[in-house]
């Protein structure tokens, strides 16, 4: 064991959990891992509910319950997910506190069926924050072209948000961009700026599995050579835009005003391809305010063998643009790969939702009670 964690949390970066379960709450597993391991946070997403409540553990009374009310799969879906981010924020309250509300957080998403309707997205942040009732709660919308007013109009009301499946570094400054524009929306309607918070959740595997797969296709030597770098570098990039956004004229004006940064969070952390060092997404992701979501495979092979090294961003810029260059020229559309990588995890999310709503109504049908 080594104390990677400890010193990852030394350099700045907030340990997320990616991953929630009843049973975890239950078992007294998300406080150890609070306790033991330095997890300050936990992120959500379609795909772990799917996988949680399909399981079935620990979910069996709440859905007989809700079968026997009748409730709608819609209904029961949203009761089950929502009980489990309160619980879950309840035990990461005294982080929460100790932190000023930085940390100790807990992320859930909207329908991700709605991710292209503006007007929807808002709709189900406001319900799901009403919800859960708890003001730990980050609210995740996607970073799609719908999903950018969405974060401008939520954040001006006060809710804090989670802006997920950010891929590239364009839409990466518009969601900065909405941050600002709905913490000035924020301010002109007199809210306390202090208690807005917001994560931008910039994704790092799915962007080495796409490209490296097309470098494959290449099979050149350049191309070899090429590979297992573009998400590191576009991650680094991403926080040097950072960088320029939270150190601009418009960001000090909400300064004042005691505003919080927009923190970038690494998303997608675990290693796809065992060639690389399954703790490769971390161990070259370290700089200050930043958050690194783990799967819990990864945060054990961090702990057990990460190489924390202090800040492995600074002074990476030139070189990541090289990199990023050097895909370009082989003929890899790097405006091709952000856009497919946006579509297909909005497509991922939904069908793993739908998914969710099968088995869940197939649950709710087999413990109904019988009539008579």
């Amino acid at each position: 064991m080594t104390d990677a964690l400890k010193r990852l949390s030394e350099e700045g970066v907030a340990i997320w959990l990616d991953d929630l379960s009843r049973k975890r709450i239950t078992s007294g597993n998300l406080a150890e891992l609070i306790d033991q391991q330095h997890v300050v946070g936990v992120t959500t997403n379609p795909s772990i509910f799917q996988k949680a409540i399909s399981s079935g553990d620990g979910y069996e009374q709440q859905l007989a319950d809700l079968a026997a009310r009748k409730v709608t799969v819609d209904e029961a879906i949203r009761m089950i997910t929502t009980a489990d981010v309160r619980d879950a924020a309840d035990i990461l309250r005294p982080v929460f506190d100790a932190t000023q509300g930085q940390d100790g957080r807990v992320s859930i998403e909207v329908d991700p069926r709605l991710a292209h309707d503006t007007t929807a997205t808002i709709a189900e942040a406001k319900q799901l924050a009403w919800l859960v009732d708890r003001p730990n709660t980050l609210i995740k919308i996607p970073a799609t072209r719908a999903g950018l007013p969405a974060i401008t109009e939520v954040i001006g009301r006060g809710i804090s948000v989670n802006v997920t499946l950010i891929f590239s570094l364009e839409r990466y400054r518009e969601v900065m961009d909405a941050y600002l524009a709905g913490l000035e929306k924020a301010k002109a309607a007199g809210l306390d700026l202090s208690k807005i918070h917001s994560v931008a959740s910039f994704f790092v595997s799915r962007v080495d599995t796409e490209i490296d797969k097309r470098l494959d296709a290449l099979g050149t030597s350049e191309a070899k050579t090429a590979r297992g770098k573009a998400a590191l570098a576009n991650a680094r990039l991403a926080y040097e835009a950072y960088e320029e956004v939270f150190s601009s004229e418009r960001w000090a004006a909400l300064d004042k005003a005691q505003a919080n940064k927009q923190r970038p969070l690494w998303a997608s952390t675990g290693v796809k391809d065992p060639a690389y060092k399954d703790t490769l997404y971390v161990d070259d992701l370290v700089a200050p305010n930043t958050v690194n979501t783990m799967p819990e495979a990864t945060l054990q092979a961090t702990e057990d063998h990460g190489g924390i090294t202090g800040n492995t961003i600074a002074g990476t810029y030139e070189q990541s643009r090289a990199e990023l260059d050097a895909v370009e020229k082989l003929g890899i559309s790097y405006d091709d790969v952000v856009q497919l990588l946006e579509d297909e995890g909005v497509e991922k999310f939904a069908a793993s939702w739908n998914d969710l709503l099968k088995s869940t109504e197939a649950e709710l049908k087999r413990l109904a009670p019988s009539e008579g």
